[in-house]
C-alpha cells in the first residue's frame, strides 16, 4: 500500500510566537503520526550589553514555522486553528497550501545545520575612524578611534592616546563599544 508522503510546508505565526505554536503543533494528540518535524530556524549571535558578552538566539524567518507533514483529511485544519498560527503560506488568498520545492528545503535545512555548527556570529559592524572605547583588558575605560577593521578574526586595531602619544592596540570586536 502506498506511505503517504510528507512534504514540508510554511505556517504563518503571530511574530515572536514562533516557538510558542511550535510547542502547541508538537503536543497537538490529533496530529501524531502526521507531522514529523516543525523547524523555526534561528542563528545564534553576541550582542554586547552594559560592557557583557550575550549570547542570543534570534529566529532566521521571523513569522514563519516550518513544517514536515502528510496534509490529508482534518490535518490541514487542525494546523490552522492551532493557536498563534494564521495559516499556511499560499500562492493565492484563501489557496491551497503550498509545497517547498526540494531545494528550498535543502537550503534552508543546510543553512540550520550550517548555523548550528558556526556556533556564533558577532553583529557590531565597525567602520574605520569611529570612536570607540575600550571595556576590556588592561587599558579599559579609554578611548579611541579605529584604524583597522579585520571581519575574519574579529578583531579591530584602534588607536589610543597613552601618556600624550598614539598608541596602536590590537583588540577582539567584544573588548569595545561604539561611543
Amino acid at each position: 500500500m502506498n506511505e503517504p508522503v510528507k512534504k514540508w510546508y510554511v505556517l504563518r505565526a503571530a511574530g515572536g510566537k514562533e516557538r510558542k505554536a511550535k510547542e502547541y503543533i508538537e503536543n497537538e494528540k490529533r496530529l501524531k503520526g502526521y507531522v514529523s518535524q516543525v523547524l523555526i530556524p534561528t542563528e545564534k549571535i553576541y550582542q554586547i550589553k552594559n560592557g557583557k558578552k550575550i549570547l542570543k538566539e534570534r529566529v532566521f524567518y521571523p513569522g514563519y514555522v516550518l513544517v514536515e507533514v502528510v496534509l490529508t483529511g482534518e490535518v490541514q485544519h487542525i494546523l490552522r486553528n492551532i493557536p498563534n498560527v494564521s495559516g499556511f503560506l499560499t500562492e493565492k488568498k484563501g489557496g491551497d497550501p503550498v509545497p517547498l520545492r526540494e531545494n528550498e528545503v535543502n537550503r534552508i535545512l543546510g543553512r540550520v545545520d550550517e548555523m548550528a555548527s558556526d556556533g556564533e556570529e558577532i553583529i557590531i559592524p565597525f567602520v574605520v575612524g569611529e570612536p570607540v572605547k575600550v571595556t576590556d583588558g588592561p587599558f579599559n575605560g579609554f578611548s579611541g578611534t579605529i584604524e583597522e577593521v579585520n571581519e575574519e578574526t574579529k578583531k579591530l586595531v584602534v588607536m589610543v592616546k597613552i601618556f600624550g602619544r598614539q598608541t596602536p592596540l590590537q583588540l577582539d570586536f567584544v573588548q569595545v563599544q561604539k561611543e
